[in-house]
């Protein structure tokens, strides 16, 4: 019996410092962070060249703060990096222009980025038909 006692007072111990834990995390962003709710972003911006690491600058009625960021350097600068799209599959090749095109449909803006509902894009059409991978050598009929 006392060893039941004492477990569930070992059990209660650990969940008051846990809680107690918890509120200091809390606690904490909330020193560091601010009252502000309402902040604007502007886009980030790469340290050197066009992709990479960077900052955002962000404002919030008096205050402002720098938050890093990164930049893919596979990006379409057209779009912006902060925009998202959902594309399409590739349509025929037109052989008036020699390009494919496909649409995109914003999946989501991030930093309230100002983003074009749909984006269209092109890509030449490719001279060479892939072919089909082959079988590897010795394996097969015997």
């Amino acid at each position: 019996m006392q060893v039941r006692g004492l477990l569930l007072l070992l059990a209660l111990v650990l969940l008051a410092a846990t809680a107690e834990a918890g509120k200091n995390k809390k606690e904490k962003v909330k020193k560091d962070g601010s009252e502000c709710e309402d902040w604007h972003w502007g886009p980030c911006v790469p340290n050197s060249k066009d992709c990479g690491l960077g900052y955002r600058q962000g404002t919030c009625k008096d205050e402002s703060r720098k938050l890093k960021c990164k930049i893919p350097c596979n990006w379409k600068k057209k779009f912006g990096a902060d925009c998202k799209y959902k594309f399409e599959s590739w349509g025929g090749c037109s052989a008036q222009t020699g390009v494919k095109t496909r649409s995109g449909i914003l999946k989501k803006a991030l930093y309230n980025a100002q983003c074009e509902e749909i984006v269209y894009v092109t890509k030449p059409c490719s001279s060479k038909i892939k072919s089909k991978s082959k079988a590897k050598k010795g394996k097969g009929k015997d």
